[in-house]
């Protein structure tokens, strides 16, 4: 890398841990939907803990919960795996609209 890029403003900067997370659950969860445009993701941080809240439609709900809960624990052990490698809580939410 050029380390004039690295002060250039152009520069992209980097995305957070939890950040990229929320673009992970939000794209598998668009991914199991039917209404994919009515998925909202959002994230509320605070110093060593994240709360990943999924909104969903009341008829996809079922999709993304899956039998007995099996899909939304899929999820959550994925992201909870990821967040440990930084020392960070990370929660997943689905709200039904």
């Amino acid at each position: 890398m050029n380390k004039s890029n690295l002060t250039d403003p152009e520069t992209p900067i980097q995305k957070t841990e939890s950040s990229c997370m929320k673009d992970l659950v939000e794209y598998i969860v668009k991914a199991l939907v039917d209404n994919p445009n009515n998925v909202e993701v959002t994230e509320v941080s605070t110093t060593s803990t994240s709360v990943i809240e999924v909104k969903v439609d009341q008829s996809d709900a079922g999709k993304v919960i899956g039998r007995e809960g099996r899909i939304a624990n899929a999820i959550r052990t994925l992201v909870k795996s990821a967040g440990g490698r930084d020392n960070r809580k990370i929660n997943v939410e689905i709200i039904t609209q």
